[in-house]
């Protein structure tokens, strides 16, 4: 018979799996509860860092057809559950922690349906967020639309420049 502190966990888990966007796998051996505490504190609302053993983790990722984790499944785990857009933001915190805290290491990660590797993790950490993104996207049309708007008003521009020499011309006549 099944231990039911396991079973709770593993459904606790399967939901945790199916609600979220991306997940980061990390190890958090040498810590202090304190320091995770700081760590879920830095990584906001959207995402939720949870310890769980690793055989309800593989468990629960397979019964939710996640792939590719088995191999980060080692010692001590950590899962940072990433809902919406917040993957970047999460990436980066992870990155400054594990700067800050030597003995917190990234293992890898499972997003848009590809399991990550610490590396991929990191890129995604150097990677703009959402934000940042848009903002570029919306100067960059705002610079195109500057000079659409030029090259519109130059007819006009040279057209009246045309008219005002010509008629400086017939007074001069």
């Amino acid at each position: 018979m099944a231990n039911p502190k396991n079973v709770a966990e593993l459904a606790a888990l399967k939901t945790k799996f199916a609600d979220s966007d991306a997940l980061f796998l990390t190890e958090y051996r040498g810590l202090t509860v304190g320091q995770l505490q700081q760590l879920r504190g830095e990584l906001g609302f959207d995402v939720e860092l949870h310890v769980a053993k690793n055989t309800l983790i593989k468990i629960a990722a397979a019964e939710q057809g996640i792939e590719g984790l088995d191999d980060l499944l080692v010692g001590p785990t950590a899962i940072a559950f990433i809902k919406g857009d917040a993957s970047v933001d999460a990436a980066k915190t992870m990155k400054k922690f594990a700067k800050d805290n030597d003995k917190f290491i990234v293992k890898g990660g499972y997003m848009d349906g590809n399991a990550l590797d610490a590396a991929q993790v990191d890129a995604v950490a150097e990677m703009d967020n959402r934000e940042t993104t848009l903002a570029k996207l919306a100067g960059a049309f705002q610079g195109s639309l500057a000079k659409a708007a030029g090259l519109f008003q130059a007819p006009a521009s040279k057209t009246a420049r045309l008219v005002a020499a010509l008629q400086d011309k017939q007074e001069a006549a």
